[in-house]
């Protein structure tokens, strides 16, 4: 499958596949929240869920066989049978503003939000990377708003596409009236600018926070797993809507980060999933921020 495009049935099936029935198989999920400073807003890192996917090559290593993707996997010390995948979201609190980056399937984020210190009615934007179940669940709660209070922003591209999707149909419905759209490279909100990063869903982005010139990157689902995506970042992903394009943005971003140190925040990787992207050889590691 390698230079090909994963249709959106299967893309779909597969991210719906994260969302539930591997939520399934997790125990209850733990709150826990992570704060720290940039400039002078203050980042909060949200835990939501953790999934553990089979090493079976329909997600990772894609067009490879398993045992290719064991070898990766045992050089990193991690488990050879299973890949873990952590889910969480992002909480940018400025003066006038309280920023929830992506919402996740709604496992434990309103609990991690609380013990932060935070209602769900104090959110005053929500900003959404894109509209996989992982990512837009927890715009819900008991079928209505979770942040009742919050304007929704996504790339217009995003929101043509989530409008495609019936299995969104219920989010799609309770949402639309509070959505604003914008085009990749706005300020979607004070110091926050949308980055396109494309392949992964049509509408894709991911959102770079400035603030006293320091900087985070949230990189969405650009990558995934903390081994694989970076030991071997050229792996079709079947996640991905356009594997190829999925492919370069993956490649061409973490050369840039590791080039630039940037901090960044991935909502897939090892809680809270901030740090940094360095070369390693000819691929690349991932340093958690101290």
């Amino acid at each position: 499958m390698h230079g090909s495009r994963i249709s959106f049935s299967v893309c779909l099936a597969l991210a719906t596949a994260l969302a539930t029935g591997a939520f399934a198989q997790m125990p209850q999920q733990q709150p826990s929240s992570k704060s720290f400073k940039l400039g002078s807003f203050v980042i909060v890192a949200l835990h939501d869920a953790e999934f553990v996917r089979p090493n079976d090559n329909t997600i990772f290593g894609v067009g490879h066989s398993p045992e290719e993707v064991r070898d990766v996997l045992k050089a990193a010390g991690a488990s050879t049978d299973t890949i873990t995948l952590s889910v969480d979201a992002l909480l940018v609190e400025e003066p006038k503003k309280l920023i929830l980056i992506d919402t996740g399937v709604g496992g434990a984020l309103q609990q991690s939000l609380a013990q932060a210190g935070f209602k769900p009615e104090d959110v005053t934007d929500v900003l959404i990377t894109h509209s996989h179940p992982d990512h837009v669940g927890g715009l819900l709660k008991d079928g209505k708003l979770a942040f009742p209070k919050a304007t929704i922003r996504m790339s217009s591209l995003e929101w043509d596409f989530a409008k495609t999707n019936d299995q969104l149909a219920d989010v799609v419905k309770t949402i639309e009236g509070h959505v604003k759209t914008f085009e990749p490279g706005a300020e979607v909100v004070t110091g926050i600018t949308s980055v396109s990063l494309k392949g992964h869903t049509p509408g894709h982005v991911g959102y770079e926070m400035v603030s006293d010139k320091e900087k985070l990157f949230d990189i969405g689902d650009t990558v995934h797993s903390s081994i694989i995506s970076l030991v071997r970042p050229d792996w079709p992903l079947g996640f991905d809507t356009d594997a190829t394009i999925g492919e370069e943005t993956r490649i061409q971003t973490l050369k840039k980060l590791a080039a630039s140190k940037e901090l960044i925040f991935a909502p897939h990787f090892p809680f809270p999933g901030v740090g940094h992207i360095q070369s390693d050889g000819d691929h690349f590691k991932w340093v958690p921020a101290s």
